[in-house]
């Protein structure tokens, strides 16, 4: 297994992002359909929530998880990773007082850490699932960022014997989640201490942070590994359109090679519409950036 590198090569001139969607919109649809239509839009990558893979998705059997690799593989995409994580089986949480659940949750996290290695190389698992690592049943915030710390340092030898990078995803508009900001994020990051356990960031939930959002992407590049962006529609509803050129500036330069991956909230549009105007309308932005 090759090592965990902290520092991405500078941009050459034929430098490109890989693009890649998050599978939700498609969730309705045959896998096999989703792919197809994922690449035909113009991605070259997939990033899968387990709980549109099945009710409990640890316990996906061997054949079916080479049969959706070797499906991902023939429609030409590549598998960047898994979200969204905790939705199914229902009741999940990492930092509850109650320590039973919690090593069950984790217990779970670690089986999407062999169901990701398994669907693809050098994949990433985005830890987002705000409503099941939140503050709550009376604990101080301590006392839950000290259980998802734990939790993280328990599932990252199996994580790196993987070869998977479990992700810290940040949730500025969130005040009950255990990794509001970046900043919270390298915090627990750093006490972790392992290769595996890294950080991503994503747009829309990075919307409350105090510093322009370029400038925090390049203050922590050399730890971030996924980026999630958004298109065609907000998260917010009356939001103005977000700009992603100054984000997409620094990872240019700073040579960037991880995904970024479009993520969805909205469906109405249709799942069609929404996969090909959200990657033209980043192409528009990429074609906005100075030669």
């Amino acid at each position: 297994m090759a090592p965990f590198a902290l520092a991405a090569p500078a941009p050459s001139a034929s430098f490109r992002f890989k693009h890649a969607m998050c599978n939700e919109a498609f969730e309705k649809w045959p896998f096999a359909a989703a792919c197809q239509a994922i690449r035909k839009a113009g991605y070259t990558g997939l990033e899968l929530a387990p709980f549109t893979l099945a009710d409990d998705p640890v316990t996906i059997p061997a054949g079916q998880r080479k049969e959706y690799a070797s499906i991902m593989r023939a429609e030409g995409l590549t598998f960047a990773g898994l979200h969204w994580l905790l939705l199914a089986p229902k009741g999940l949480h990492v930092t509850a007082p109650d320590k039973a659940l919690r090593e069950r949750s984790w217990r779970h996290v670690e089986g999407l850490i062999g169901l990701c290695a398994d669907l693809g190389p050098d994949a990433v698992l985005v830890f987002g699932s705000p409503q099941q690592r939140a503050v709550t049943g009376g604990l101080s915030r301590e006392e839950a960022v000290k259980h998802f710390v734990e939790g993280l340092a328990g599932i990252a030898p199996h994580a790196v014997e993987r070869g998977v990078q479990v992700l810290v995803e940040s949730f500025s508009t969130r005040p009950e989640d255990v990794s509001r900001t970046l900043a919270e994020a390298m915090g627990i990051v750093r006490q972790v201490g392992s290769p595996a356990v890294q950080i991503m960031f994503d747009t829309a939930n990075a919307a409350q942070e105090a510093e322009p959002h370029a400038v925090l992407v390049d203050r922590y590049f050399d730890w971030i590994r996924h980026v999630h962006v958004h298109g065609i529609e907000s998260r917010r509803p009356g939001a103005p359109p977000y700009d992603h050129v100054p984000v997409l500036r620094v990872l240019r330069r700073r040579g960037y090679s991880g995904w970024l991956s479009l993520e969805v909230f909205d469906f109405k549009a249709g799942a069609e519409n929404i996969a090909r105007d959200s990657l033209r309308l980043i192409e528009a932005e990429i074609a906005r950036l100075e030669p």
